[in-house]
């Protein structure tokens, strides 16, 4: 019985052929394109209204160099967000549950960052592995321990995105079940557990958009100290 609390988890396939793809694409057409009328529609203004509060608020703290990211990040978080915001609907499938797709997200805009810092402000960039003023015997140690928690941020990214949604989706579907055992036995106390539940998806939605901008803040924050 426990085993099956995690089937929500495993990739969904047809056929022995695996559907991610159509799990990854499916956010994209939920979206509105572009339009030449020149009035929008109320979900296409929602939407330049959110990207624009949130491109203006990410990249204000960075110099004029790293606002080339904006479209970038902006396509990013939205991805993200709907990838999460997916898994919350019944009879679906969230695939940043899946560790190896948020690594291969991670790993390569965290590299890109710091390849660019090594291109372009070599000096500055390794000067991050040594603090000015540290005494000379502490130097070896300092630089070992500031390598590792540099090549530690993609896995920080990855597997913070994971263990969030996944533990959420867990708690949903425990209470879940706990409300259908006790509904025939003890109603109240069941009825009581399906306030819980509901409270609770509206903190995993909650969950799900506070984590895709977590995401892409720290992917900000690693491009603001290299460039």
């Amino acid at each position: 019985m426990m085993a099956s609390f995690f089937d929500q988890f495993a990739s969904p396939s047809f056929a022995g052929v695996p559907l991610i793809a159509i799990a990854l694409a499916t956010p994209l057409a939920l979206f509105p394109s572009a339009s030449s009328k020149w009035l929008t529609n109320r979900l296409g203004t929602l939407q330049g209204w959110f990207l624009k509060q949130y491109t203006g608020q990410l990249l204000s703290p960075l110099s004029q160099e790293a606002h080339k990211w904006a479209l970038l990040y902006g396509s990013l978080i939205v991805f993200l967000l709907g990838l999460n915001m997916l898994g919350l609907l019944p009879y679906t499938f969230t695939p940043t549950t899946q560790l190896s797709l948020n690594m291969g997200l991670a790993v390569p805009f965290w590299l890109a960052t710091v390849i660019i810092g090594l291109r372009n402000r070599p000096t500055h960039a390794l000067g991050h592995l040594l603090p000015e003023g540290t005494p000379t015997p502490l130097i070896p140690m300092l630089i070992i321990i500031e390598t590792i928690s540099l090549f530690i941020r993609p896995i920080a990214l990855g597997v913070r995105l994971t263990a969030n949604l996944t533990a959420g989706h867990l708690l949903i579907q425990l209470i879940a079940t706990a409300v259908f055992v006790l509904f025939p036995v003890m109603t109240t106390v069941s009825l009581l557990t399906l306030v819980v539940l509901l409270l609770l998806t509206v903190l995993e939605v909650a969950v799900a958009m506070i984590q895709a901008y977590v995401f892409v803040l720290l992917l900000s924050l690693y491009l603001q100290e290299n460039v």
